[in-house]
């Protein structure tokens, strides 16, 4: 099952209270206060796995809570920290705060480490507050709570190359020709109905790590009006707007009646609808299922009209394996013209960010007096 967002809930350790105790021993006639801090809260941190593909570990589990830290002890003993937590997510995850909408991380790359949530300082122990003027202090801090955050998880697949067009007009034939990828194939449309990864190598003759690599998206078909919710939608576009090049399938096989200059203009028109940026991507314009078209009228008319548009046209065979090898070269050099994008997360969503130390806006915790001769709280 394909999952590409999810809300959760994370909340941080708490920090363990300090605590007040006074050290009786024999021979120690002046022990004094002896009350050790509290540990700190576990942080929950959320980092990129290139092993995972899918949301689907927080679509039933949406609540994370890390250890609290341990209470101070007695002979200034300090609490132990609590243990930080690790959630994984697949690379080009997003982190968004739900309850605001601000874009807090993007993940691009494997291994990037983002802290959702800090857990909380430990309280001090009562002897910290001794003074010449106050030697038994019976005061001590609470520990400070963890953040608690919740947050949306939204995927978007790292491709550099995205096929569209409409249903069953051929691309997940394309993308299991090109690549090691074997989405379903069927007679029917709406066949995909998930985004599928394929890894093209444009150099085949290449010594081993030495030719040109590219990631091809194929995305479910899109239909008139699916900015409006027909058919499947718009849901999976965001999938290839990370993409740097489009490559637009039309079918001009015998089989298809539809004009291929209407359909190529609703895609686009369905593109531009979901996201105007999407629609100002460079576009190849790939005729499809060659190999079924007897008939070249329409054929010789889309490739006018890319002419015309000033679109790069290619016709291809996924059966025959016709065309298959320049459209590949022309994605390959298409992708080398094109620059790659910064990929750099927001500084303010720098994973170090500064520790609730107190101050004017964090006061510290409240002081909490006893009168026990030694007591945890």
């Amino acid at each position: 099952m394909f999952v590409d967002e999810a809300k959760i809930l994370v909340k941080a350790g708490d920090g363990g209270n300090g605590c007040m105790a006074f050290r009786r021993e024999k021979f120690v006639p002046r022990g004094g206060p002896s009350g050790g801090d509290g540990g700190n809260g576990g942080d929950i941190y959320i980092e990129s796995n290139p092993h995972d593909n899918t949301l689907l570990r927080y679509r039933y589990n949406r609540e994370f809570r890390a250890e609290r830290g341990r209470h101070g002890e007695g002979s200034k003993c300090h609490g132990r920290s609590g243990a930080e937590t690790i959630l994984a997510v697949p690379v080009g995850t997003i982190v968004f705060d739900a309850d605001t909408g601000e874009q807090l991380f993007d993940f691009t790359e494997p291994g990037q480490r983002f802290l959702a949530a800090r857990g909380g300082h430990g309280g001090r122990g009562n002897s910290h507050f001794a003074k010449p003027w106050h030697q038994a202090p019976r005061e001590h801090e609470e520990g400070r709570p963890g953040e608690e955050r919740h947050l949306r998880l939204e995927l978007k697949l790292l491709a550099d190359v995205g096929l569209v067009g409409f249903p069953n007009a051929g691309k997940s034939t394309l993308i299991s020709r090109i690549s090691a990828a074997r989405p379903k194939i069927a007679a029917y449309p709406f066949t995909t109905l998930e985004p599928h990864l394929g890894v093209v190598s444009a150099d085949p003759g290449a010594a081993p790590g030495a030719g040109r690599t590219f990631v091809v998206a194929d995305v479910p078909g899109l239909i008139e009006g699916a900015h409006e919710g027909a058919g499947l939608g718009t849901r999976f576009l965001k999938h290839i707007e990370r993409t740097r090049l489009i490559a637009h399938l039309v079918d001009t096989s015998d089989a298809n009646d539809q004009d291929p200059v209407r359909e190529f203009e609703i895609i686009e028109h369905e593109l531009r609808a979901f996201s105007p940026a999407l629609a100002e991507k460079p576009v190849i314009v790939v005729a499809a299922k060659l190999d079924a078209t007897t008939n070249r009228d329409r054929l010789d008319e889309l490739r006018a009209f890319a002419a015309k548009r000033g679109l790069e046209f290619h016709a291809v065979s996924s059966a025959s394996g016709e065309g298959i090898p320049e459209l590949v070269r022309a994605m390959a050099d298409a992708l080398d013209r094109i620059p790659k994008p910064a990929a750099a997360a927001d500084a303010s969503a720098d994973p170090a960010r500064e520790s609730a130390a107190p101050s004017p806006e964090n006061p510290p915790a409240p002081l909490r007096g006893s009168i026990d001769v030694a007591r945890r709280t």
